[in-house]
């Protein structure tokens, strides 16, 4: 075969070796070329050696068998050096690059029947000398005076391939040779073998796969990667040394050395090990455990196929609250808790089993195939829920059945509850739309459901308190057609017992939206007037991406264009908004946020993205991914930012419920996300804000989307959350219910401070249509403290901002606070106009004097449920409005079908 390194010589060929001896031995030397082959040229054997020619080999029956030497820069005099001091009689040298050492000739070796002609590689140490075969050996004996052999060397000629002729890319450079193979291979993705491998198309090639590191080994070896690994070594560039087989004019590396080329700095990593220091917090590693790659140890899989590392993948653990995890197959991440690891029933493995070099840092280990690099946080627990237990986890009890499942539901001044529903949903087929329902009446069914009616179908429409003089209820859009255009108003009247006789107002021709709107989102702003943002055209049309302002300004005739909603469809419905105290209107929709100046409404600024899952960061929280939102309370004299918190929400495609809250103060400089674990999966779940500053979270699924039987796995527990706790052990978990609340539950608080939990429309042959009703008690009213009662004049319940207000007030301790709770319209996880304030009190006696907050970016204008709280158990409320109507919308609309409170 003719030598790689020289095309005009011989380099023995397949099972033939180019055989050496130093001494008398039994060997021959072989014959010459034939006259149609190059010739072999004579060359000196090394000092006390003597070329025996080209023997056989076989890797199955080793001609040398008693030691080898490889992966070292290869010649003649290196491999029979070797052999001398290892005091061995024989020397050969196979594959330009491995040497032998025995001191019997056994196996099946003998010279070569094909002469010289197998020994046809030049030595990986010297173009110059040959160094046998594919399993041909060039065999040398020690103990004789040196001799010549008509296989020694190449022939003398002038080498084309000493200097190398490639033209490089832009940016990319000749880095010199490189030894490969001394720790294992140092660069990981080898291309298939190429006789028309060339400098060039090896860089091309690995260009196109995105790599920055090329090699080329073997003449017809190409190797891609992002840096070298294994301890790579730099050596002298003659050792690489073989023509490519695609170009003889330029050199592709040699037997174990590679020429390297780069586009970027080249970084040599040193054999991989186990990261144990340097950890991110408190991780500690535990060794190599076994993974079943069908069920899984842990629920969460990242893929980091450039950047893995124990650092990057046990942050991103740690950040969403996982305290166990590691790497495995190199690239990829895993997070759960050791509970996972325990109900998984993982063996630890030996430590070699976990192998393979991280994505990230080739000098650290990330598993393997089926086995994980694992670790565990060994610090302060990362989140630590509270287990409540007897009356302080609180209870579930039934309160009444019902006509319709509401979708959306109020509570009015008058302190009875509307219900609306999406058409259809009445047992009977006779649906009216909308319901009221009479506490004081619970004790008879039919007279604690006044019916009411609407004009259209307000499936999946808005809803607010207004604050003119009369608390009147706005709805705002719905299903289809004219309905996503309708404004609909309600007055509410009667008293406790007593039927009202108002009902809903609407006449499409007279008042409506600018544009129609599904799954909209609306507020009172700072200046009185209402925000509508969002909503696709209805049965399930294109997007809204835009916002109009109610009572519509002069001049404006369309509404304004928003292009975050419109690059964000369809995953930004109901988005979040709320009034902030600085100024400006907070929005949150898909996985994003953003302020808007409130009076352009353009935005002010963007904030960073909210985080998802940890194996997933494009999960969302608004519709249909549906997660809610809360504002944090505010505490005289409203220094503190304002605190905004998200729970819960999905994922696209395995739409896995995120058991996660994201919260921030959006108003404070270089604002971020704050992740906390909740102890379950929520998604289409309701959150209530409660009179004492803390949260309800409930109802919901742990897998799924909003929609019609596109959520399974009903979440029946209940979750308090505490802000005045420390970030991260913030949340106990509570009782249970025994009732599935899915697609169209709703919850909201009441004025004795209970929690009404109602509705489930799935849609769904797997779970019920749910009529009944339930309340979920605090534990505030279980722990035996008879709820404080107070008086309030009856002229002193329309509050100006920085007012002070007096307070009678019966309690039993002088720990007394005062809260108050805006009025809120809930659906889909959209408390519209929730907002809990507390007050500066000062109490002497059984008189207490409360100070409204002091303006309208505080406290929007609007109505509020005022609680007394002795010692953390709250009063049944009173209505008080605080701030008027200063956009005067006790008189709007003046439309002949509508009637005007006034402001």
């Amino acid at each position: 075969m003719v030598c790689n390194g020289n095309s005009t010589e011989l380099c023995g060929g397949s099972n033939r070796l180019n055989v050496y001896s130093a001494g008398s031995g039994t060997g021959t030397s072989s014959s010459s070329a034939t006259s149609s082959t190059p010739s072999s040229t004579a060359g000196a054997a090394p000092a006390g050696w003597k070329a025996l020619g080209c023997y056989t080999d076989s890797v199955g029956s080793r001609t040398l068998s008693s030691t080898q030497y490889l992966n070292v820069p290869m010649t003649w005099e290196a491999c029979t050096a070797a052999c001398a001091t290892g005091g061995y009689t024989y020397a050969g040298l196979e594959y330009a690059g491995e040497c032998y050492c025995g001191n019997t000739i056994g196996g099946s070796g003998g010279p070569a029947p094909d002469g010289n002609a197998g020994c046809n590689m030049a030595c990986s140490g010297s173009a110059s000398e040959i160094c046998g075969g594919s399993n041909r050996l060039t065999l040398f004996q020690r103990g004789g005076s040196s001799t010549t052999s008509s296989t020694s060397s190449p022939a003398t000629t002038t080498s084309t391939t000493s200097s190398p002729t490639a033209t490089l890319p832009n940016g990319w450079k000749a880095y010199g040779c490189y030894v490969d193979g001394t720790n294992g291979r140092i660069l990981n993705n080898q291309q298939p073998d190429s006789s028309k491998n060339t400098v060039e198309s090896c860089i091309s090639t690995c260009v196109g796969l995105g790599y920055s590191v090329a090699g080329m080994e073997y003449g017809v070896q190409c190797f891609c990667d992002n840096f070298l690994r294994n301890g790579a070594t730099l050596t002298t560039n003659d050792q690489c040394n073989m023509a490519c087989a695609g170009n003889s004019k330029e050199l592709c590396g040699a037997g174990n050395r590679v020429s390297m080329y780069s586009n970027a700095t080249l970084q040599a990593y040193q054999p991989p090990a186990v990261q144990k220091t340097g950890l991110p917090g408190s991780w500690t590693y535990q060794g190599c455990l076994y993974d079943d790659a069908v069920t899984r140890t842990f629920p969460y899989q990242i893929e980091f196929q450039s950047n893995n590392t124990a650092t990057s993948c046990l942050s991103l653990c740690s950040q969403y609250g996982y305290g166990a995890g590691g790497m495995e197959y190199g690239e990829q991440c895993f997070c759960g808790d050791q509970a996972h690891v325990i109900a998984a029933g993982s063996q630890f493995m030996p430590e070699t089993d976990c192998s393979m070099p991280c994505t990230g840092n080739a000098s650290t280990l990330c598993g393997a195939g089926n086995r994980i690099s694992f670790y565990n946080w060994t610090g302060t627990p990362l989140e630590s829920w509270g287990f409540a237990q007897g009356s302080a986890a609180g209870e579930y009890e039934f309160l009444i059945g019902g006509p319709l499942i509401p979708l959306i539901t109020t509570i009015g001044l008058n302190n009875k509850i509307v219900y609306m529903e999406k058409f259809g949903t009445e047992p009977a087929d006779n649906s009216t739309g909308t319901y009221e329902l009479d506490l004081a009446l619970l004790n008879n069914y039919t007279a604690a459901w006044r019916p009411m009616h609407v004009k259209s179908d307000i499936f999946c429409s808005a809803g607010l308190v207004l604050p003119d003089k009369a608390g009147r209820q706005i709805n705002i859009g719905g299903w289809a057609n004219d309905a996503t255009y309708g404004i609909r108003l309600y007055t509410p009247d009667g008293s406790a017992g007593v039927w009202g006789v108002n009902d809903w107002q609407e006449n499409i021709s007279e008042l409506s939206l600018l544009a129609g709107r599904w799954y909209p989102t609306a507020m009172i702003m700072a200046n009185g007037s209402i925000l509508v943002m969002g909503g696709e055209v209805g049965s399930n049309g294109a997007a809204v991406p835009s916002l109009e302002v109610l009572p519509r300004p002069a001049g404006v005739t369309q509404p304004l264009y928003c292009d975050y909603l419109a690059r964000t469809d369809p995953y930004n419905l109901y988005p979040y908004l709320a009034v902030l105290p600085t100024g400006g209107v907070f929005v949150a929709y898909y996985n994003e946020a953003r302020i808007l100046d409130e009076t352009s409404l353009q935005t002010k600024r963007t904030l960073p993205n909210i985080p998802g899952a940890v194996n997933n960061f494009l999960a969302g929280r608004s519709y249909p991914m549906e997660g809610t939102a809360m504002l944090l309370p505010q505490h005289a004299p409203y220094t503190d930012p304002l605190g905004i918190i998200i729970c819960g929400g999905s994922t696209i495609g395995p739409e896995i419920a995120l058991d996660n809250c994201a919260s921030i103060t959006p108003e404070v400089s270089n604002a971020n996300w704050t992740i906390e674990r909740m102890p379950s999966k929520r998604v289409i779940s309701c959150m209530v804000a409660l009179p004492d500053g803390t949260y309800l979270i409930m109802n919901g699924a742990q897998q799924g989307f909003a929609g019609f039987g596109l959520a399974t796995e009903p979440n029946h527990n209940a979750v308090l959350y505490d802000p005045t706790k420390p970030a991260h052990k913030r949340m106990t978990v509570m009782a249970n219910s025994t009732v599935d609340r899915l697609y169209h539950s709703e919850a909201i608080l009441l004025p004795d401070g209970r929690v009404l939990v109602s509705g489930s429309d799935p849609e769904d042959v797997r779970f019920e249509q749910e009529y009944r009703n339930e309340v979920f008690i605090p534990p505030y009213l279980l722990n035996g403290t008879p709820q404080p009662t107070f008086q309030i004049a009856s002229n002193a319940t329309d509050w100006a901002y920085g007012q002070t207000v007096t307070l009678k007030v019966t309690a039993t301790t002088s720990n007394i606070k005062v809260s108050l709770m805006g009025s809120v319209s809930s659906t889909h996880g959209n408390s519209m106009g929730q907002r809990t304030i507390f007050p500066a009190v000062s109490c002497s006696g059984g008189t207490c004097t409360v100070t409204a907050p002091p303006n309208a970016h505080v406290c929007p204008p609007g109505w509020f449920m005022l609680y007394v709280l002795d010692n953390g158990t709250p009063s049944y409320s009173r209505w008080v409005r605080i701030g008027g109507d200063p956009a005067g919308l006790g008189n709007w609309p003046s439309l002949p079908d509508f009637s005007q409170p006034g402001a």
